[in-house]
């Protein structure tokens, strides 16, 4: 039996596109700012093929690669989990007036499916939007320092 789970959200939150996709692609300074991120690296440029490594609060460290980057609008990776995969995507939209909507969805596939969004699930979704409210207020943090 193939299972497949998948959580969706979005918000909007304030800021210029180029400092919120700047600031959300910054993976290695993550963890200073995203309540939701423990450690992480990534091992060369922000681009398809790329793969990094993260350790969230509460969860398993994970291998993942980087499958495709529309810059200032979109990113997408991959982590190869027991008989499946996890595949995420994070989307940017300038909203103008210095609101930018973002949504990320999150798609296990295979055996774990089923584990990850009894176990993981709802505790993911709400980090979603701890992530982005820590988004918000470092990009405010950049922006202040930048001036």
């Amino acid at each position: 039996m193939f299972e497949v789970y998948e959580i969706s959200a979005e918000t909007v939150i304030r800021g210029d596109l180029a400092c919120v996709w700047a600031t959300a692609t910054d993976v290695e300074n993550r963890p200073a700012w995203d309540p939701h991120e423990r450690a992480a690296r990534l091992d060369g440029a922000f681009a398809p093929g790329t793969t990094g490594w993260s350790k969230p609060r509460g969860g398993p460290g994970a291998d993942w690669v980087i499958t495709m980057v529309e810059p200032l609008s979109r990113w997408g990776s991959r982590s190869v989990l027991p008989g499946g995969k996890l595949v995420g995507e994070n989307l940017f939209e300038d909203l103008g007036d210095g609101r930018v909507r973002c949504v990320k969805t999150v798609r296990v596939t295979g055996p774990f499916a089923v584990l990850f969004r009894f176990y993981f699930g709802k505790r993911i979704r709400r980090d979603f939007f701890k992530t982005w409210a820590a988004l918000e207020n470092e990009v405010d943090r950049r922006t202040r320092l930048a001036v």
